[in-house]
């Protein structure tokens, strides 16, 4: 049966206090009020108010959870990832692959294309290898290499026109060439793990540089400093300016709740809310892998065995209510930095709003932004 799912509608272009998503197949035909959809069938019998509805969640940056990882050439694995995280309200996820030898990077990305083609993944983000040694934070530095155009091309034929983003740092020999190669493919070019000073990482960003995002702001970089504003100063000025979009990781872990304040009181609309989600993500403490690393989850907290903070265990829902409760966020505000901001930051067609023709991707949460159940594709799957 087609569902017509009736709520308190929270999306970039629809509000409504009492509205009605009407669908049919995939896709979503009308949003409306429930006046004018009660105008248009007098005779249907009254949808049941679903409580709050949202938009399916995008989430661009994610390695895995609940038991499972995206850094596999176990395709089974993988999907298992992927809808686990669906139904938890992340309907569309961007896969990531961390710091690897780069046969298994190559690898892990082949497996990775042929779910994205699917349909089961929205696309690749490939984070490393070409990363800052000082900045590492929880990718292996011994895989750490400095851009080449060999091994880009080799990732990029790997994935086919399904890798929406790759991770460098802009301070590498070579970034400049592999950045541009990108570009010409259509791949988003982000800034991370990086040990650039302000000068150098704003001068990456668009519109002098091919720089489009940033990758989890304040993790994988000098912190922010009056004196010294390095990569965080240049990357909000970048977004506040309309060039950049910045990841946050929302779990009150990465990032305390009053820097994801100032994130999103000074780069409105340019805020992504991400996840950065590992193998432990909506599981208990414990021993858990992060590409070639063990990690061990202790207080709800990965991290590696020299104390980097290894990924997150949140689900990206939980990151949306913590910017409302903790940050004091509004709602529509969180819903668009884990919806419509991510989307279009990576370009990803279709998703991420309530309007017609999008896919019939709906989360329902009660008052306390609690998942009460997720439709993806027109398909209910919790």
């Amino acid at each position: 049966m087609t569902p017509t799912i009736r709520g308190r509608i929270v999306s970039t272009s629809s509000m409504l206090d009492d509205g009605v998503v009407s669908i049919a197949g995939e896709r979503i035909t009308a949003v409306r009020s429930f006046a004018q959809w009660r105008a248009a069938h007098p005779d249907a019998p009254e949808p049941p108010f679903a409580g709050i509805v949202l938009p399916g969640l995008v989430d661009i940056h994610n390695h895995g959870g609940f038991g499972y990882r995206f850094d596999t050439v176990d395709r089974a694995h993988a999907r298992a990832a992927a809808q686990a995280h669906h139904a938890h309200g992340s309907t569309t996820v961007v896969a990531g692959v961390v710091t690897a030898a780069a046969a298994d990077m190559v690898a892990q990305t082949a497996v990775l294309r042929e779910l994205a083609e699917e349909g089961v993944l929205g696309g690749i983000h490939l984070e490393g290898p070409f990363l800052s040694e000082a900045r590492c934070g929880a990718q292996d530095p011994q895989f750490l290499r400095d851009p080449d155009l060999e091994l880009t091309n080799r990732l990029v034929s790997a994935a086919g026109a399904q890798l929406r983003v790759m991770t460098m740092a802009p301070e590498l020999p070579g970034y400049a060439a592999v950045a541009r190669r990108l570009a010409d493919h259509d791949v988003v070019v982000a800034l991370g793990h990086s040990d650039a000073d302000y000068a150098s990482f704003r001068k990456a960003l668009r519109p002098h540089g091919f720089g489009s995002l940033v990758t989890h702001l304040a993790n994988g970089m000098a912190p922010l400093h009056h004196r010294d504003p390095g990569p965080v100063g240049a990357s909000l000025v970048a977004a506040a300016e309309g060039h950049a979009f910045v990841e946050l990781i929302g779990d009150g872990v990465h990032v305390d709740p009053g820097f994801a304040a100032l994130a999103f009181a000074t780069a409105p609309g340019r805020v992504a809310l991400v996840t950065d989600a590992m193998q432990a993500a909506g599981l208990a403490d414990g021993e858990y892998q992060l590409g070639p690393r063990s990690v061990t989850v202790r207080d709800g907290v990965a991290r590696i065995a020299n104390g980097s903070i290894a990924g997150g265990v949140s689900t990206l829902l939980q990151c949306v209510a913590r910017a409302v409760h903790d940050s004091g966020v509004p709602l529509r505000t969180a819903v668009a930095a884990a919806t419509s901001t991510p989307a279009t930051a990576l370009g990803l067609a279709d998703v991420g709003d309530l309007q017609a023709e999008y896919f019939a991707d709906v989360v329902t949460v009660d008052d306390s932004l609690r998942l009460r159940r997720v439709l993806r594709r027109g398909q209910w799957v919790s």
